[in-house]
């Protein structure tokens, strides 16, 4: 019980601090800074299970009803842009697999798992079923969140000039209550329905299509309230933070630097996708970074909607980048170990 008091807290603690400090995003930052702190210190953090999870239906239903008919018109000019997001998939695995395997000494499936930018839920779970270390699985992809969540911020405000003050919705007030009222409905049908077909991110992609086929049939028409939103910047930041909850000496010298290393080489293929898509006019900078920005799909739409970009356009990049690893990395895996 004290571990559910304290990890609110915690996170309540961190998010004063960044308001008081009128440091970037608050509710995102300060919650993570303060777990991911309190976490190394020792202290018996927690995180809040469903209630979490929860909080990814509100992005979801965020994602959905921002993809429009006026979007799907669009879709033919991001068809080639989108056709790189494969390419972008093949590359990070011919250099993470050999720098997990020879640098970092993890087993072939670990490296396979821990190179692969998929969900880190998804992948440590399919990690697992094929016999990775799921401590080190885990570990890197968190890392992974971790350092994109903290640096992409960095790189919109200081090198794309973005302000990051874009309004994340509209406040409650201002929203028809029979659209919220549906918005209720539909995260909790969503996620629960997505969870029964195992639908992969259930979470986040059940609300999504079902908030997408009543955005398009003209039932919802904005976004969930101010407040939501925040709420779930709120618990993903915490999500993150106690993720390091008894990570050893050991663990921290050499995993967490694993995967911190390799976001680096992350960053620089981002790097340079995002700017062969600018270069050649498919895409603006801001929606080019985010949409090849190797993080979590939550994380990403979450920082699309602040920093005001198109969120559809980054979005159907991430959608496709998940589709394939969630369906080719088992069977890629499958392969390499039948060639093994």
């Amino acid at each position: 019980m004290t571990r559910h008091i304290l990890t609110p807290l915690v996170a309540l603690a961190g998010l004063g601090v960044f308001l008081i400090l009128g440091l970037p995003l608050p509710f995102l930052f300060g919650p993570m800074c303060a777990c991911l702190i309190a976490a190394l210190v020792g202290l018996p953090l927690r995180g809040l299970g469903q209630i979490s999870v929860a909080a990814r239906t509100v992005l979801g239903i965020a994602v959905g009803t921002s993809i429009t008919s006026a979007l799907l018109m669009k879709l033919p000019t991001m068809a080639m842009s989108v056709m790189l997001v494969p390419v972008y998939i093949a590359v990070i695995a011919m250099i993470g697999v050999p720098f997990f395997r020879r640098v970092c000494g993890f087993d072939p499936i670990t490296s396979f798992y821990a190179s692969m930018p998929g969900g880190a839920a998804d992948m440590t779970i399919f990690g697992q079923e094929a016999g990775a270390n799921v401590r080190q699985l885990s570990l890197v992809h968190v890392t992974r969140m971790l350092v994109i969540v903290t640096v992409a911020p960095v790189v919109l405000s200081q090198i794309y000039g973005v302000t990051l003050t874009n309004p994340v919705g509209a406040p409650a007030s201002e929203l028809p209550l029979h659209e919220m009222a549906i918005m209720v409905v539909v995260a909790i049908v969503g996620w629960k329905l997505g969870e029964r077909v195992g639908l992969f991110g259930a979470a986040i992609m059940g609300p999504l299509f079902l908030s997408m086929a009543l955005s398009l049939s003209g039932v919802l028409h904005t976004r969930p309230p101010q407040e939501a939103l925040l709420a779930a910047q709120f618990l993903i930041g915490i999500g993150i933070g106690v993720s390091y909850v008894g990570v050893t000496l050991r663990e921290l010298r050499v995993t967490v630097m694993s995967g911190a290393a390799f976001v680096l080489i992350l960053a620089l293929l981002a790097a340079m996708f995002t700017e062969f898509v600018t270069l050649t006019g498919l895409a603006p900078p801001v929606e080019g970074f985010l949409a090849f920005a190797p993080g979590g799909q939550a994380e990403m739409a979450m920082l699309a909607i602040i920093a005001g970009a198109d969120l559809g356009f980054v979005v159907v990049h991430h959608l496709v980048r998940i589709f394939i690893v969630i369906l080719g990395a088992p069977l890629a895996a499958r392969w390499m170990m039948s060639r093994r």
